[in-house]
């Protein structure tokens, strides 16, 4: 039996609501970004470092994946990785996608390499002229380190919509969400899927939001917002802790022109999962509500109609919304966070040996499994919960029903039942551990060991004499202080009494 330490507090099922509220960083699950970066042609180091990896009573925005809207070329996406790797506290392992120079301003794509590997990416072009998307679509196609699956594969569109009101706009941005919502229904359907951009979209009733967000036919595209927040959101004092438009600029914080939307499956509470309780409404009285990890980051709510707070600003402090601010001159956005749990990873005891079992006698033998994801790269509290059962074959007993383990803790203990063999002879079995195991549903733990011997003292060959040899065979499981010597009270410490124990059974020679 083996243990592991706790390496960090664990969101349980009666607390996932008080540990979703935490913005501690981007070591806990995986923290998405998305962020309209307002005509950024390189440099500007010292606010995007302040804004990006500054910190604030332990927040901090420390992307794990990161989309950015109104980028101008690709010098601007080399200065824009060089300064995410050269932050004081950045882990340095950012790298950049691939960088198409379309029409107009362009998207870019940052993630970090021990924790994504990217795999591809796509393009959904502008239209030409004045009736279609304005800009690329851009589709980027990462897979978490650790996994295989396809449920480990996350495609992330980012997206630069018409701005505007008027019909002509609102048009057009119908166009470019049918576009992205054509592209996520041809996906595997194993895939998770998010939208991150600036929508340009003041109303939720809006037909290209509605499209995006709607049930069709097809759901297999269909987003959603995991903060379940619809409404007019255009000079709308109701959604001022969810607006993301004008930090900086004459209009003030006014509209929520910035979003993340996700994949329904990243809500079902399973393998990759929305860190947060998936479509419970965002509140309406605190910039920390408790129920999500989603963030319009730096917006505490105070300053509706007003440029940003800083000084005052109670989510990031002065330094990291004055950063804000700067690089909003002019007009620009805040940024959306959001994070993610990762799956659980199965772990059990690689073998279960039961040792030799006298002819006639059962046996109960501990075993573990639990949750073996990779605290050291997501932490304790950034990998979903494991749910398991556990079946065996004829001739064995395991526990019955369900059962779960979060991650960094102790195992679970259970216990495989050997009923007595008739005959000598090896024992050759196996306990299957079937989980929501992305990569391996279903673990398969194999069972040794041996039926012989006429009673507990007959351990060694030939079977059915007591001799020396049977007597060192004892003492050897013993020394190594096995648990099949363990034979009389206290059990757990080996000493006298267990010889004796032992020398009784042999003493009483076989039936």
């Amino acid at each position: 039996m083996h243990n592991r330490l706790k390496t960090a507090l664990l969101c349980t099922s009666l607390a996932l609501a008080a540990c979703a509220g935490s913005t501690t960083g981007s070591d806990s699950g995986l923290r998405v970004v998305t962020w309209n970066i307002s005509n950024y042609n390189g440099g500007n180091a010292t606010n995007l470092h302040n804004a990006m990896f500054g910190s604030f009573e332990g927040r901090t925005m420390s992307p794990d994946l990161f989309v950015a809207q109104e980028v101008l070329s690709q010098s601007a996406v080399n200065s824009l990785v060089s300064i995410l790797n050269s932050a004081p506290s950045s882990p340095g392992d950012y790298v950049a996608g691939p960088f198409t120079n379309g029409q107009d301003t362009d998207n870019a794509m940052f993630y970090r390499s021990s924790k994504l590997v990217f795999l591809g990416t796509t393009i959904l072009p502008a239209d030409p002229g004045t009736t279609g998307a304005p800009r690329d679509v851009n589709r980027y196609d990462l897979q978490l380190v650790g996994y295989d699956a396809p449920g480990s594969v996350i495609a992330i569109y980012s997206s630069h919509m018409k701005a505007s009101s008027s019909s002509a706009s609102q048009a057009r941005r119908l166009i470019e969400a049918q576009k992205i919502r054509t592209d996520a229904q041809g996906l595997n359907t194993e895939w998770n899927f998010i939208l991150g951009g600036d929508f340009n979209i003041q109303s939720s009733n809006q037909a290209a939001y509605q499209h995006m967000t709607n049930s069709q036919a097809n759901n297999n595209g269909r987003f959603a917002d995991a903060i379940n927040t619809p409404g007019s959101w255009n000079n709308n004092s109701s959604f001022r802790y969810v607006h993301t438009q004008d930090p900086s600029g004459a209009g003030g914080m006014d509209d929520r022109h910035d979003q993340l939307l996700f994949d329904l499956d990243l809500g079902d509470g399973d393998g990759l999962d929305y860190k947060g309780s998936f479509g419970v409404p965002y509140s309406n009285s605190t910039w920390n509500d408790p129920n999500h990890s989603y963030r319009s980051w730096g917006n505490d709510g105070s300053t509706y109609n007003a440029s940003l707070a800083t000084t005052t600003n109670t989510m990031v402090g002065p330094t990291i919304a004055n950063a804000l601010k700067a690089m909003a001159a002019g007009g620009g956005h805040l940024p959306v966070i959001a994070d993610l749990v990762v799956p659980g990873v199965i772990g059990a005891d690689g073998s279960i040996d039961v040792g030799i079992i006298p002819i006639g006698v059962g046996v109960n033998v501990q075993f573990d499994v639990g949750n073996n994801g990779d605290t050291v790269l997501w932490s304790a509290d950034g990998i979903n919960t494991i749910n398991y059962s556990l079946d065996t074959d004829a001739g064995f007993g395991v526990d019955a029903g369900s059962f779960t383990d979060a991650a960094g803790g102790v195992m679970n203990t259970h216990t495989l039942v050997v009923s007595p063999g008739l005959f000598a002879g090896p024992i050759v079995g196996e306990v299957r551990v079937n989980s929501n195991d992305i990569d391996t549903p279903m673990l398969v733990i194999p069972i040794t060991g041996q039926f012989g011997g006429c009673g507990p003292a007959d351990l060694a060959e030939p079977f059915g004499t007591l001799n020396l040899q049977d007597v060192f065979a004892y003492l050897a499981l013993f020394n190594i202080e096995d648990a099949s010597a363990d034979l009389a009270e206290p059990f757990g410490t080996f000493n006298l009494q267990d010889v004796f124990a032992y020398l009784d059974s042999f003493n009483a020679g076989c039936p």
